[in-house]
């Protein structure tokens, strides 16, 4: 299991309604949470073979941005 970060534009609770039908479909429920409490906000998604390129894209479609943090 890979433990993925991306800096996001996901950015509160509306974001976060917004973008979960689209990220619990292709990134699995409870794979992925964002941390609102910080000034960076960071996805975090934990997944067995996805990589940053197709996080990047699913992440998009939710109508979102995502940047792998190295």
């Amino acid at each position: 299991m890979n433990t993925l970060q991306f800096k996001t534009n996901i950015k509160c609770t509306g974001c976060i309604s917004k973008a979960t039908p689209i990220l619990d479909e292709k990134l699995g429920q409870g794979q992925w949470e964002v941390d609102l409490m910080t000034l960076k906000k960071t996805l975090t998604v934990t997944t067995p073979d996805l990589s940053k390129e197709t996080i990047v894209e699913i992440v998009k479609e939710a109508g979102f941005t995502a940047e792998p943090i190295s």
